[in-house]
């Protein structure tokens, strides 16, 4: 699996090496969900706010949000932009912002295997599976922000 890191922000200095093998290791929890799908390439795209830019243009919300996927199932190639910023200030009400990022990052990658948030039911079972991808990558999830 190959993980191309693209920063589109330039506020927070990133441990890159540790957040490609943490996508790595949550591409491997979708790969168990898609057996069907030969996952090659994930594009992660560390982004901020400008995110709204982005959410406007492809999904008609005039608003800032956490993640955008985009999966090529046909391809094997799956693309998640992350708002770092979003989960930098997030995490700093919550646990942290390393946990915030590797739920966020969890949590698109979760999108690429077709499964949708959009009533209170699928959404809470979407978190509790990220939740625990989280928790199974362990010290791999975390140490993000330098």
């Amino acid at each position: 699996m190959l993980v191309e890191l693209t920063h589109l922000q330039q506020d927070f200095r990133m441990d890159e090496p540790r957040l490609t093998r943490y996508a790595e290791e949550i591409m491997s929890r979708v790969s168990e969900c898609t057996p069907d799908i030969q996952w090659k390439e994930l594009s992660l795209v560390l982004t901020d706010d400008s995110i709204r830019e982005l959410n406007h243009t492809w999904f008609q919300k005039d608003t800032v949000t956490d993640v955008i996927s985009f999966a090529y199932p046909e391809d094997g190639t799956g693309e998640v932009v992350v708002n770092v910023q979003q989960a930098f200030e997030e995490g700093n009400l919550r646990e942290s912002p390393d946990r915030e990022l590797a739920l966020y990052i969890a949590h698109g990658c979760h999108h690429l295997t077709g499964a949708e948030d959009d009533t209170p039911e699928k959404k809470t079972s979407m978190l509790t599976t990220e939740a625990a991808w989280v928790d199974a990558a362990g010290e791999t999830a975390g140490g993000f922000f330098l």
